[in-house]
């Protein structure tokens, strides 16, 4: 049967498209609040604590994630060039803390939500290469899952040694 018009991603306020879109972006914020959460109760040591021989670590990973969202969510959207690499956004700083780093990813994920408020989920964007947001969204959820998933195994070992 071939594809009608009204059947693409055109209409996303009604129907099947807006429930897809609203469900996709609660994902992307359940695994937002899953990282962020991820530091809670733990002291800055805990937070910092490196055991494994990456650089990853809870603090890390949350200053990781607060880079790709600007990158995904920032540049892809909006065109403005992000700095570092994904091996850097896990270095700290000195001056890090838990709720500095936490505050910087809350800020970003804001402003992530606020690019793309307007867009409809088939809109092409152009800052890192011709991409729909809808591809931008299962890259992002993609993304935050797998490390959710290390957050949860790093707390782990924290806890544990505890």
């Amino acid at each position: 049967m071939p594809v009608r018009q009204d059947d693409m991603l055109t209409a996303e306020g009604s129907g099947t498209i807006g429930a897809m879109r609203s469900r996709l972006e609660d994902l992307i914020d359940e695994q937002r609040v899953a990282l962020h959460d991820s530091l809670d109760g733990l002291s800055e040591e805990e937070a910092r604590r490196r055991l494994v021989p990456s650089r990853t670590t809870l603090l890390g990973l949350l200053t990781h994630v607060t880079w790709v969202e600007r990158v995904w969510y920032g540049e892809a959207i909006t065109g403005k060039p992000q700095r570092g690499t994904p091996d850097s956004s896990f270095r700290l700083r000195k001056s890090d803390t838990v709720e500095s780093v936490r505050a910087r990813h809350r800020e970003a994920c804001a402003a992530s939500r606020k690019a793309v408020a307007a867009l409809e989920l088939d809109a092409v964007v152009t800052g890192r290469g011709e991409r729909r947001l809808w591809e931008i969204h299962v890259h992002m959820l993609r993304e935050l899952a797998r490390h959710a998933g290390h957050a949860d195994i790093l707390r782990e070992q924290v806890l544990a040694a505890r």
